[in-house]
């Protein structure tokens, strides 16, 4: 099963996925947005965004967002998301 954690840092959310976790799913999930192949970030969240990490390994995986951004509209982002909600991830 797939577990999640969102918080806001100093510079923006970091999201901590665990359980069955695959990184390339979440690196997949980071360049979608990155080249505006999602829709599950508004375009005032994305503007907002500054840069997007990936660390860690399958199991165990962090996404560091720079940015202005709240957990809510991370959350919401997350929910629409078809890369971590409708693959084995």
């Amino acid at each position: 099963m797939l577990t999640r954690n969102v918080v806001k840092t100093g510079e923006g959310i970091k999201i901590s996925f665990g359980g069955n976790v695959k990184k390339e799913k979440i690196v997949k999930m980071v360049e979608n947005c990155a080249t505006g192949q999602c829709a599950c970030m508004s375009d005032e969240s994305k503007a907002k965004l500054k840069d997007m990490k990936v660390t860690g390994t399958d199991g165990e995986v962090a996404l560091d967002l720079v940015g202005d951004l709240t957990t809510e509209e991370i959350e919401a982002a997350l929910a629409r998301s078809t890369v971590i909600n409708n693959e084995d991830v």
